[in-house]
Formats: structure tokens, C-alpha cells, sequence
């Protein structure tokens, strides 16, 4: 007959069923049973900042075997001890002798799992309360292992979890609980080797402890930490580390490595490694991924991409891969931003190239340059529809360059453009409106203060582009592609008005003309014109009285 202790008396030999073989762990979620017989613990508390935080209390326990277990849960005795609430006839055996009186030995926290269904044993009389061996084979080999050794983990929440695990494999496993078990091996004799146990207290999370312990006893690590997932395996790994679980920390920093994780995952994974330290030849791998060494800045990056934006063929994409930079670009945008920003030069360079190529497209309209067959036939696409794809890439950068602050320069820049004021008069209307696209959008920029300018700027735009615009308006109404033109009036009216008073006169009268010939084709400035006359004449005439 055996005692709660586990302890085998002379007179009647413990009997092992044929069937069954040892196992290598148990555990339950009990209260550890206070033998009367002598038992050796050695207590030490785990700094619960180390530990993972505990999930919140989901649904009912009872009666639940461990999902993941393999290992089995113990079993007390054929007449079975059921989770409270749960009613269930005892099974139907030979007469046994009368248990031992456990009632006020042994207090449930949570309810043990449901025991496994045994073979009777030839002689009741031998049976014991202390679990069965069954077959496990553990991280070491296939050899059997006896459970000498009790494991009580105290929560922070007041649970406990009792496990009767292979001293052996516990402290090859780990050298914090090694030199717990050799402790407590210093302070039992030899008769008590069978019921010597070890106590750590102060665990946030019971469940996340009792997995790292399992897999200690996994053959593969990888596997069983593939059906538990990323964000489990980060709480293992962290519990690992501060039991000293080198096995463990190099199976979850390779799982985690190598699958893909969410935001949520890769934030725990960071808060992770900046309280904790890992070996940098194991974790190089996670680390290379949360943190890139020796990369350019998102600037520097930016302008590749708008460069592979403005160099691309295909129209859909372009306009895709332009919303994509533009989010990133954006000052509202979620994505840090580089202190540094946006390199300037490089930007302009870039118009630079668009404008040269701009020059070139409208030489080969004017015919003033030899048609080059072999370029016609690799450029397959209409003349128009490259002049319109050099056009959306200015106008795309110039918003660019305005959202950043760094849009002056561009005026000057579009205000200088001689040759290509001179082949607009000369190019078609189908093509020489795209042009005006781009004073547009200019002219909307200055009129509604979003680029301060020098008046000789202002001025030098006025006198090379307003006339082109006054000629393609009726072409931009028809063909706005996303133009608002109601307001574009307005703010051509509003920009105007920036003009030293007698720039303004010329430019008013030119467009009287114009809308008195034209009417709707010529962009309607009235309001602006009204404002320059009150200042000019009305407002002047009260100064000089």
C-alpha cells in the first residue's frame, strides 16, 4: 500500500501493469497534497517581470485535459476523482481496501483533467495513489524515466501547478532548475529519493510555464511550437531565457525567424528584446529583421522610388505606385519619417529629366528634329499619350516638392522654359493643352498662398504662360483629366492680384480681349478684374482727395 508521499512499504512491493510503461511527466493543477511522511522542497521565487503577462481567465476548466499534452495527466486511483459538479459512478471493480483519508490533505485550485482509462491490477491490495508510468520518450532518447522529482508552481494569482517530472531531463535542460534539484538532493537521504520536490512561486502565467516545461520533452521543438503559434512562442521564449532553457531559446528564436509575424507580433517581439538580452549568434536572424543595419535613409529611398515612378510604362501602375508613395510621403502618414526628409537636388533632378524629355517630345511634334524610325518602333505608344505621361510625372512632383516646402525653386524653374513657350504656338492643339496643365497648377499653388515667391518670379511666370493659358482653356474644360476649373479661375484671378498694379493692367486688358472674343474658352476673370479696378481707380482717386 503506498502513502501520498509515493513511498512503497517492505511488506507489500509495488506491481507494475504489463501493459503500461513509465511515464515521463504529469501534472495537475492541484494544490500540492500535504504528506504526513517527511518531504523535501527547495522554494525559489521567479521575478514576475521576467514572465509574460497572464492572458485573461477564458471559460470553465474543469474536466479539460491539456490540449497539447502528450505526456498524460496522473491518475489517483481505478475509483476515480472527478472535477467538483461533475457526477459519475464509480467504476465497477473487485473489492478494494479503503483509501486514505485525503479529504483534508488535498485542496483543488483548478480541476484535474479526467484520468486514463487502466488495466486492473492482479492484486488490489498494491495499489497506489501516485500516477502510473507510461512510455514517454523524452528530449535525451527513448530510454524510460521514472517521476522522481514534484515541480509545485506557485501563480501570482494564488493557483498552484503540481508536476511530477524526470529530475534527469529537468536539470539537463535547465541550469537554473539543476541547481535546484541539487539542492534538494542535499537535503533527503536515500530512502526519500522518490519524493523529493522543488518550489518556484511568483509565475504570472501558468499555462505559458507549464508549456515551456512540456517542451522540454519534444523531440522535435519545431513542430510543437508550429501549433502553437508565433505569439505563444514569444511568451515561451521570454520564460526560457529566465529559467535558462538554452534549448528552448534557440528553438523558439528559429521558429520565430523563420514564419511570417503581424504588427501585434513583431511589437511584443522588440518590447522583448529591449528587456531582455539574447546570444547574438542565435538571435542575429531575428534581430536583422526587426532592425535593418547599414541601410539607406527613407529619403535617400523615396527619391529611387519616385525616379521607378516617373520611369514607368505602364499608366495604371504609375498612378497605383504614385497613391502608395504618397501615403508614405504624406505628414499624416503612420510610417516614421526620416528626420533628414527628402533630398532636394535629387528631386529637381528628376524634373530635370521629365523636362528634357518634354523638350524632346514636342521637338519630334514640331518635325524641327529627324524622325528616328528604330526609336518609333520601340516606342510603340502615340505622341500625345507621351507627352500626357511626361506631364503627370511634373505635375505629381510638383506636389510632391509643395508638401514639402521645397516647390519655390520649381516656378522659377517652369517660368524659364523658352523653347517650349516657343513650339507651343507652334505644336497642335491636342497636344500644346497639356502644357497648360502644368501652368495650372502652378497658377492654383501661387493663388492659394501655398508658394511664396519672389514678384520678379511671379511676374516671369505671368509673362510667359498666361497667354498659352487664355488659348487652351476651352481645351482644358473639355479635357480636364481631374483639372477643377472653377477653381483655377479663381486662383489665377487671386495670383494676378500679387502683381505690382501696372503688370496687372497689361495682363487684364490682354484678357479682356481675349474672353470679349472667346466668351466660355477663355477662363472668366471678372471678379479679379473687378478688385484691380477698385484698387486702381476708385481706391486711388479717395487717396489723392
Amino acid at each position: 500500500m503506498a502513502d501520498l508521499g509515493g513511498r512503497r512499504s517492505a511488506s507489500a512491493p509495488r506491481r507494475r501493469s504489463p501493459g503500461l510503461r513509465p511515464r515521463a511527466w504529469c501534472c495537475s493543477f492541484a494544490a500540492a497534497p500535504q504528506s504526513p511522511d517527511c518531504r523535501s522542497s527547495v522554494h525559489h521565487n521567479i521575478n514576475p517581470a521576467k514572465l509574460p503577462p497572464k492572458p485573461p481567465y477564458v471559460g470553465s476548466f474543469y474536466n479539460s485535459p491539456s490540449p497539447s499534452s502528450k505526456l498524460g495527466l496522473g491518475i489517483i486511483d481505478p475509483r476515480r476523482i472527478y472535477s467538483p459538479g461533475r457526477v459519475s459512478p464509480i467504476d465497477s471493480d473487485a473489492p478494494l481496501d479503503p483509501l486514505p483519508e485525503i479529504a483534508d490533505s488535498v485542496s483543488v485550485v483548478t480541476a484535474t483533467a479526467e484520468s486514463e482509462p487502466e488495466l486492473p491490477d492482479p492484486a488490489p491490495k498494491e495499489r497506489s495513489l501516485a500516477p502510473p508510468m507510461v512510455e514517454r520518450r523524452d528530449c535525451g532518447g527513448s530510454r524510460e524515466k521514472s517521476l522522481d522529482l514534484r515541480l509545485s508552481v506557485k501563480g501570482t494569482d494564488g493557483r498552484c501547478l503540481v508536476m511530477e517530472l524526470d529530475s534527469k531531463v529537468l536539470s539537463r535542460s535547465s541550469s537554473f532548475f539543476a541547481a535546484m534539484v541539487l539542492d534538494s538532493s542535499r537535503k533527503i537521504s536515500d530512502a526519500m529519493e522518490d519524493c523529493r520536490g522543488i518550489e518556484v512561486g511568483g509565475v504570472e502565467d501558468m499555462e505559458v510555464f507549464r508549456a515551456t516545461i512540456e517542451l522540454m520533452y519534444e523531440k522535435d521543438p519545431m513542430r510543437w511550437l508550429m501549433k502553437v503559434g508565433v505569439s505563444r512562442a514569444i511568451d515561451i521564449l521570454e520564460v526560457s531565457s529566465s529559467i535558462m532553457f538554452e534549448r528552448g531559446v534557440t528553438s523558439c528564436l528559429r521558429y520565430i525567424e523563420a514564419v511570417p509575424w503581424s504588427e501585434n507580433e513583431e511589437e511584443k517581439l522588440k518590447n522583448l528584446f529591449a528587456r531582455s538580452t539574447f546570444e547574438e549568434t542565435i538571435s542575429q536572424d531575428v534581430l536583422a529583421r526587426l532592425c535593418p543595419r547599414g541601410w539607406r535613409s527613407s529619403g535617400d529611398l523615396s527619391v529611387q522610388l519616385i525616379q521607378s515612378v516617373t520611369n514607368g510604362t505602364s499608366s495604371n501602375a504609375r498612378k497605383e505606385m504614385q497613391s502608395l508613395v504618397n501615403g508614405l510621403l504624406c505628414k499624416s502618414s503612420v510610417y516614421q519619417k526620416d528626420p533628414a526628409g527628402l533630398n532636394k537636388e535629387s528631386l529637381y533632378s528628376i524634373c530635370h529629366s521629365c523636362l528634357n524629355s518634354l523638350v524632346e517630345l514636342f521637338e519630334e511634334a514640331s518635325d524641327s528634329v529627324p524622325i528616328d524610325h528604330e526609336t518609333m518602333t520601340r516606342e510603340r505608344k502615340p505622341l500625345i499619350e507621351r507627352v500626357s505621361k511626361q506631364v503627370e510625372n511634373l505635375n505629381w512632383l510638383l506636389e510632391i516638392l509643395i508638401n514639402n516646402q521645397m516647390a519655390e525653386d520649381f516656378v522659377g524653374l517652369w517660368a524659364d522654359q523658352e523653347d517650349l513657350m516657343r513650339m507651343h504656338e507652334q505644336a497642335s492643339p491636342m497636344v500644346r493643352y497639356e502644357l497648360s496643365r502644368i501652368s495650372a497648377t502652378v497658377f492654383i499653388a501661387l493663388g492659394k498662398g501655398k508658394l511664396q515667391c519672389r514678384s520678379d518670379v511671379r511676374s516671369g511666370i505671368f509673362h510667359g504662360w498666361f497667354a498659352p493659358m487664355l488659348m487652351d482653356f476651352g481645351w482644358l474644360q473639355r479635357c480636364s483629366k481631374g483639372l477643377d476649373v472653377r477653381m483655377l479661375e479663381e486662383s489665377m484671378g487671386q495670383a494676378l492680384l500679387t502683381l505690382p498694379l501696372k503688370q496687372q493692367q497689361s495682363l487684364f486688358e490682354e484678357w479682356f480681349r481675349c474672353f470679349a472674343g472667346s466668351g466660355t474658352e477663355c477662363p472668366n476673370l471678372s471678379r479679379a478684374f473687378q478688385v484691380w479696378w477698385r484698387r486702381s481707380f476708385v481706391r486711388s482717386i479717395e487717396v489723392r482727395n
